[in-house]
């Protein structure tokens, strides 16, 4: 069977709020699960987030896959940095512009204009 971390949407209509829970992968996402281990709440100012740090570091010792939602949950909490130290985020969201962003097009005029000037 194979277990995931994911968010179950609880709340009413526009007033969300999530429980993260370990559940099998085939069941509907407000469905059956295995285990409540933590909640959010994203209306709260600043977002609430409670995980039970022992039994989310033991999903995911055992192999559970955390969805992308919950895998920043557990980054924010300092749960993943506990399960993998080190391990950098897929992308970097600090909002630096260090280098610029440019299409394969800008990138090969800036090019032939180094080229030209040299």
């Amino acid at each position: 069977m194979a277990v995931k971390l994911r968010l179950r949407r609880e709340g009413t209509v526009k007033r969300p709020h999530y429980r993260i829970v370990a559940a099998d992968a085939r069941s509907p996402r407000d469905g059956r699960f295995i285990e409540i281990i933590g909640s959010y709440h994203p209306l709260q100012d600043p977002s609430g987030i409670s995980v039970d740090e022992e039994r989310a570091l033991h999903w995911l010792r055992v192999g559970a896959q955390p969805t992308a939602a919950v895998e920043k949950l557990l980054r924010i909490t300092g749960v993943w940095e506990t399960f993998k130290p080190g391990d950098p985020p897929k992308r970097d969201r600090s909002g630096r512009a260090d280098k610029p962003r440019l299409s394969k097009k800008a990138r090969a005029r800036a090019a032939e204009a180094a080229e030209g000037s040299s």
